[in-house]
């Protein structure tokens, strides 16, 4: 829904300018994580008097509101998206950027299993991988 980001910032008790709702639509909508740049190209297809500024500010309201996360991807840009109902995990390609989520339960099992054998109960975590396509991997070595 592209008013999804929106009603959450409402209920966050922001308020809500133009700028920021066409912000808030353009994020709601994006199905890959964008970076600051590509969300301002996005953004000024709809209003073009939205500046790189004005995105960078909104982009850190909506990320202090807990409404979107930044990822730093090793790639030198902060990319975003909106928190997620649900946990995943992310792999990276080195080669073009593109981010793919997905889940493993196995993963999860084992990151539960080595905290509690360090002694600790696991509250959060975030995994990052990094590869390149297999295809492309002989290139690598």
């Amino acid at each position: 829904m592209p008013d999804r980001l929106e009603r959450l910032c409402e209920q966050k008790g922001l308020r809500m300018t133009e700028q920021r709702r066409v912000v808030a639509r353009v994020l709601s909508v994006a199905e890959d994580h964008p970076d600051a740049e590509e969300l301002h190209r996005r953004a000024a297809e709809v209003d073009p008097r939205i500046s790189l500024a004005t995105v960078y500010r909104t982009v850190r309201l909506f990320e202090e509101a807990g409404i979107i996360e930044r990822h730093d991807f090793r790639d030198g840009r902060s990319r975003y998206e909106e928190t997620p109902t649900d946990h995943h995990d992310h792999l990276i390609d080195v080669k073009t950027g593109e981010v793919l989520e997905f889940v493993n339960e196995e993963i999860e099992r084992l990151q539960e299993r080595v905290a509690r054998e360090l002694g600790y109960r696991l509250v959060d975590h975030r995994l990052e991988l990094y590869g390149v396509p297999l295809g492309e991997q002989k290139k690598e070595e």
